[in-house]
């Protein structure tokens, strides 16, 4: 876990002296220490540790979010602005709530969508387009959500 919080840090941080470095990976390791005893890790999250699937889910999500970047970049560059605004609820199958915040977040990055709401298994999210939100419907996004967890 600390080795993965680090390099997102590193990733995401763009700085790249050593004092940062060390402070970033000073920090990375105080949360997880923390976390622990807080016992804010229990049998289910470590489910959900670091392996192919994490990385084959950031990959999918990774081009999930080109993807809705250049849809609404159309549409929004498009001079008849062709958007349709859409409140839609979505149905998760999992009930933990680390796959739940999981598919809550990858809808917020993904762009042209936003959760407003998770309430037991409904999302409540809107999209920019009719199509943006039929593809949420469509089950996708939760499918990989829950195969995280799987086997």
């Amino acid at each position: 876990m600390t080795v993965l919080l680090a390099a997102a840090w590193i990733l995401w941080s763009g700085f790249f002296t050593p004092l940062l470095l060390g402070l970033g990976a000073l920090s990375c390791a105080l949360v997880v220490y923390l976390s622990h005893r807080m016992h804010l890790f229990d049998k289910d999250v470590y489910a959900l540790r670091l392996s192919l699937r994490l990385f084959r889910f950031w990959a999918w999500l990774a081009g999930e979010i080109v993807r809705s970047s250049l849809e609404v970049a159309r549409v929004v560059l498009s001079p008849r602005l062709p958007i349709s605004p859409t409140l839609v609820e979505v149905e998760a199958t999992s009930t933990h709530p680390v796959d739940l915040a999981i598919l809550g977040n990858s809808i917020i990055l993904t762009p042209g969508t936003l959760t407003l709401n998770i309430e037991g298994q409904r999302l409540t999210v809107h999209a920019l387009t009719r199509q943006g939100a039929e593809q949420l419907l469509a089950g996708e996004m939760d499918r990989h959500v829950s195969a995280l967890r799987a086997g």
